[in-house]
């Protein structure tokens, strides 16, 4: 016969393998769907999420999008653009776990380091050839060329960045494990904060002359 000790660990076992998926993504769904009422979110009602509309006023319309079909705008800085499909952009994402996002690259054009703290991200190149990496917590850089038809996968949170290789525009497609994976710039999240992080904690994390920290803060107007 089992031990006691024998047994609760069992039980134990059984129950983290249970809750592994709701620990790994977004919570499953109590229904075949939930499609977010926006309209909903006027009011004072805040939930870690969207409500669901209605189901007699659910129609094909919410679980489609064209969003991605067109390219966006690389004339910036940085010579990308990133479109989003996600739960803002298509009400039929809400609680499925999944979203997309197009990146359009200018020749020579970088998505700038950022992460998702809420998603794994999978890259499919449509077009052109990609240099890729992603930076783990240990320091270590995963980097190298994707071309037309690869792919390539960045872990949940890490740091990761995408430049294009070639003198022609570039096209990727990325896939994530959650309906909002939200993004943060390094570069943003750093110098166009707001408030702004104080540029002595700046000179002291990045080893450089607070003038320089000034310049760098005036290339990135404040997020809110």
């Amino acid at each position: 016969m089992a031990t006691l000790p024998t047994v609760l660990l069992a039980v134990c076992t059984a129950l983290l393998a249970l809750a592994a998926p709701s620990l790994a993504g977004d919570p499953d769904m109590l229904q075949d769907f939930c499609i977010a009422d926006y309209k909903s979110l006027e009011g004072p009602l805040r939930l870690n999420g969207f409500p669901c509309k209605r189901p007699e006023n659910v129609t094909a319309n919410d679980f489609f999008s064209d969003v991605l079909s067109r390219p966006g705008n690389t004339g910036n800085p940085v010579g990308s653009a990133v479109t989003t499909a996600n739960v803002e952009k298509v009400s039929g994402l809400n609680t499925l776990g999944v979203s997309m996002s197009r990146v359009d690259y200018a020749p020579w054009g970088v998505n700038p380091p950022h992460t998702h703290p809420r998603a794994t991200e999978i890259i499919y190149v449509l077009e052109g050839s990609l240099d890729v990496a992603f930076v783990t917590t240990g320091g270590n850089l995963y980097a190298r060329t994707v071309c037309k038809g690869g792919l390539f996968v960045f872990p949940r949170g890490l740091v990761h960045y995408q430049k294009n290789t070639g003198g022609a525009p570039a096209v990727a497609i990325s896939a994530f494990n959650t309906q909002l994976p939200s993004t943060q710039s390094l570069a943003v999240a750093l110098f166009g904060a707001s408030p702004p992080v104080p540029t002595d904690v700046l000179v002291w994390a990045l080893q450089i002359d607070g003038g320089v920290v000034e310049a760098i803060k005036s290339k990135f107007p404040p997020m809110n």
